[in-house]
């Protein structure tokens, strides 16, 4: 099948973020006194900022309010933005897409004010582009919601558009909206249920239908 739309994961999927978060998330938790598990970015990868905030709670006995809890994380992320690249050919992906006229979106997990960074920092920030983040939805992934509400920005039946992801929770939702979810992990991890394993750039761009 052909897609009619495509949404793309960000964190690990546009952008080489990813370690970049663990490492705001560990620097955050050891200032609080909390020496974090070494499974800890494996467990959370994909994850909407409120839930790994209760789990924080829950297992470590985090006691900053979530507010303060996330500038500090998000604050630390920033000053590193710098430091971030695009993961390698996923742009050009993209850009390809785009010019042959396919509508995309991007659909996250972080805050707005991430997103619209990362988008920056690989340069395909750009008026209309449309995005759905953390903000924008009651319930994050592994729920349907953002793709859901992906398809509604877009107008096009689900059933009739791709998804890229790099997490679990991303595939999930992305099967649970309907969608022919493309999986393509950075690291070796399972692939959720109903979601096509994609191992390299070119089984990506022939999924795709990109040349």
């Amino acid at each position: 099948m052909t897609p009619k739309a495509v949404y793309w994961d960000m964190d690990g999927t546009l952008i080489d973020s990813e370690p970049l978060h663990a490492l705001a998330l560990a620097t955050v938790l050891k200032s609080l006194g909390i020496t974090p598990p070494d499974d800890l970015h494996e467990r959370v990868v994909g994850i909407a900022a409120v839930p790994v905030y209760e789990m924080l709670q829950d297992e470590f006995g985090l006691k900053l309010p979530f507010d303060d809890w996330i500038l500090r994380k998000y604050v630390y992320y920033m000053e590193h933005l710098g430091t971030l690249k695009p993961r390698v050919g996923a742009v050009e992906v993209y850009r390809d897409l785009r010019a042959q006229g396919m509508p995309l979106a991007v659909v996250s997990n972080s805050d707005r004010l991430i997103v619209e960074a990362n988008l920056r920092v690989i340069g395909v920030d750009r008026p209309g582009l449309k995005c759905v983040t953390r903000n924008d939805v009651r319930n994050g992934k592994p729920d349907p919601e953002p793709f859901l509400r992906a398809a509604w920005l877009t107008g096009i039946d689900p059933a009739e558009t791709y998804v890229v992801e790099d997490s679990r929770a991303g595939a999930t939702a992305g099967v649970a909206a309907g969608m022919r979810t493309l999986f393509w992990p950075q690291e070796p991890m399972d692939t959720p249920r109903g979601a096509i394993r994609v191992s390299s750039l070119d089984e990506l761009r022939a999924h795709l239908g990109v040349d």
